[in-house]
């Protein structure tokens, strides 16, 4: 099975806000890379392109890491959030699985439609785009390696392959903000200059996906 993955700092903004859009909203921008240096409240950045960027973090920002976890770890209650296309089986199988913190339970709550994923291979399916949609809920039930997941409007049911990546969110702090560690920031535009609005950060060696 061979998918393309979002990455933690598009699916954080798909986590973290209630606008749930393929591409930045205007004026955002999104930005993967290593920390130069962190003074607070300016964050060095080095981008994976070689560019380099001043970000402010604001005090107030929640800053996020990520822990590998596995299918075991999710459990009947749990929050998660989930990438999914549409497999030639007709169920929806998952691109990569977020378990929220509860201090995170019902961010961006709702089943929704992303933009047609052209590179994903699902069941001997390949080369044409994929109906993809994001899920966040809760789960009422794991049989076998399905998901049934409730919100408010409604159940979806998302198959998790073993290869699929499953990731913890963890509330880490501006310790993890050290020269090398990995980022993963979508920032915007303002009088001061670009301030963070979603920061994750390397933890334990567990870099942003």
């Amino acid at each position: 099975m061979r998918v393309k993955l979002l990455g933690a700092s598009a699916l954080m903004v798909f986590l973290a806000v209630p606008v749930f859009a393929q591409n930045p909203a205007a004026g955002q921008q999104r930005i993967r890379g290593t920390v130069e240096s962190f003074n607070a409240p300016t964050l060095l950045v080095k981008a994976d392109d070689g560019q380099s960027f001043s970000i402010i973090v604001p005090a107030e920002l929640r800053i996020m890491a990520n822990a590998k976890s596995s299918l075991a770890d999710i459990k009947p209650g749990d929050f998660v959030g989930s990438a999914a296309i549409k497999g030639a089986d007709g169920k929806m199988h998952a691109q990569e699985v977020h378990i929220f913190p509860e201090a995170m339970r019902g961010t961006g709550e709702g089943h929704r439609p992303m933009a047609p994923d052209p590179t994903a291979n699902i069941s001997g399916v390949a080369g044409e785009p994929q109906e993809r949609t994001m899920t966040n809920a809760t789960v009422t039930g794991v049989q076998s390696r399905t998901l049934t997941l409730k919100y408010k409007d409604g159940e979806a049911e998302i198959v998790v392959a073993p290869d699929v990546p499953i990731i913890t969110l963890v509330v880490g702090d501006a310790s993890l903000l050290k020269p090398g560690a990995a980022v993963a920031i979508v920032a915007v535009k303002k009088d001061a200059g670009l301030v963070a609005t979603n920061l994750t950060a390397e933890k334990d060696g567990v870099k942003p996906r």
